[in-house]
């Protein structure tokens, strides 16, 4: 089947070049440009009945989320309906001076395109629409299948509409199958199919032990100053060799794949002189276990510092959840931990909480077993079912509100994506085998009934 590559390549340099980022410290129009060339990709396939941008209320506020795309087409002669789902927005640069070349211009090098959103998730919008014209070119009037694709436009951003955009446009969205294309694959040969998604507990951190500063000489040796308090509580957070040594946060006991050490280090970028945390095989600790990350901190900077007791210190925690527990379960066991070892008496305030629980799929249905065999056909090589350390809260939502919809949760990433990261790329031929993939998954579920 033939799935249109070089121009799927040129929409997606095309969206790329699109900087829609949904912070508000960044120009939204640029957002309602990303949305609005979606829309356009979708209406020219040809194979909708209706292609709108939509917004939705962010619940408890007088706001509306951004922009997102919803194109829908009504199942023919009793088949199935299918759900694609990708988001367009993108995160932050970062620092341009650590990319190679400019983050929002395409570059191709070495069988890879450069570029922010290049792998997440603007390629997973391009794998839909490739997908979608392929099958439209081959089946023709034959294309009896249901279709319905969803392109979301802050889900870097917390998704924070996603519920209620669910909610408003739930008849639109019903499906017999949800495809979400926001995940990865084992390497850029091996197809994978998620099976398991840890979930993620963040919340502030306010940690208080004095009520002004002090001078670090009148009264430092006698006087815990909150940065002393800050660091022996966080250390308390994990065991020698780096593993959670929180009670009450649990893990998911089950196999997982060979991966070597020298794998992780090559991937990761761990340093010559740097060893891996935990126990247990590697990929157990980053698919089943849980994991605590300090992943912000407001303190003196080294450019202002001078001889003072800090009065109080704030942190960000960010906890992966294993699969199995609820968000709110290991936030309640952080919280018991670090009240229990808060040093001096020192003074604890949590704020800022923001939860979204893991994901196991149920892999008896008969849409899994579809995908597999696609995957199988469209890469050339046998799938393996993957767990994924990182979270995707809105997939609850998705199965809150469609319970008898199976969601298979696919990707075009490999792991050199480097994803929210400098140099984010997409692997060329990982993405030619995506789109093969999913052009086969639509034209075998053309066949079935619903």
């Amino acid at each position: 089947m033939a799935t249109g590559i070089p121009a799927a390549l040129s929409d997606l340099g095309h969206l790329v070049r699109i900087p829609g980022m949904a912070w508000p410290a960044f120009d939204q129009t640029q957002l309602e440009r990303s949305a609005d060339a979606v829309a356009a990709l979708a209406k020219d396939t040809g194979v909708f009945d209706e292609v709108q941008v939509l917004r939705a209320a962010i619940p408890g506020t007088d706001e509306y989320g951004q922009p997102a795309v919803l194109a829908t087409r009504a199942a023919r002669n009793g088949k199935p309906t299918i759900l694609l789902y990708a988001h367009h927005d993108v995160q932050p640069p970062g620092d341009d001076a650590l990319w190679e070349t400019p983050p929002f211009e395409p570059t191709v090098r070495d069988g890879r395109l450069y570029g922010r959103g290049a792998a997440d998730d603007k390629a997973g919008i391009m794998a839909h629409i490739a997908s979608i014209r392929a099958v439209s070119e081959v089946l023709g009037d034959d294309l009896e299948l249901g279709i319905a694709m969803f392109i979301e436009g802050e889900e870097e951003y917390g998704s924070r509409s996603f519920a209620q955009f669910l909610s408003d446009n739930k008849d639109a969205l019903r499906a017999d199958a949800i495809v979400v294309a926001d995940s990865g694959n084992l390497d850029s040969v091996t197809p994978g199919l998620t099976v398991s998604l840890r979930g993620n507990a963040r919340f502030t951190l306010r940690v208080r032990t004095l009520d002004h500063a002090s001078h670090s000489g009148m009264f430092g040796g006698a006087v815990p100053d909150a940065m002393m308090a800050t660091t022996k509580l966080l250390a308390t957070l994990w065991n020698d060799d780096g593993s959670v040594a929180v009670d009450g946060m649990t893990a998911r006991d089950t196999e997982t794949p060979d991966y070597s050490e020298e794998t992780l280090r090559d991937e990761a970028g761990l340093l010559p002189g740097t060893s891996p945390i935990g126990d247990g095989t590697i990929l157990s600790r980053i698919w089943n276990k849980p994991a605590v990350t300090v992943i912000g901190i407001d303190a003196t900077s080294v450019a202002s510092a001078s001889n003072t007791l800090l009065p109080e210190v704030t942190v960000v925690i960010s906890s992966r959840v294993a699969p199995g527990q609820s968000a709110s379960d290991a936030y309640d066991a952080l919280e018991r931990h670090l009240r229990a070892h808060a040093p001096f008496g020192a003074e604890l305030t949590f704020s800022d909480l923001d939860f979204g629980d893991g994901f196991l799929v149920d892999t008896s249905g008969w849409a899994v077993g579809l995908t597999r065999d696609a995957m199988r056909d469209g890469y050339g090589v046998p799938p393996v079912d993957l767990g994924v350390g990182g979270s995707i809260p809105f997939i609850a939502d998705l199965v809150r509100e469609f319970p008898e919809a199976q969601i298979l949760v696919t990707g075009v990433e490999d792991p050199y994506s480097r994803a929210h990261s400098p140099n984010e790329s997409l692997h060329l031929d990982t993405f030619r085998n995506a789109v093969a993939t999913e052009a086969l998954l639509l034209a075998r579920m053309n066949r079935r009934e619903a």
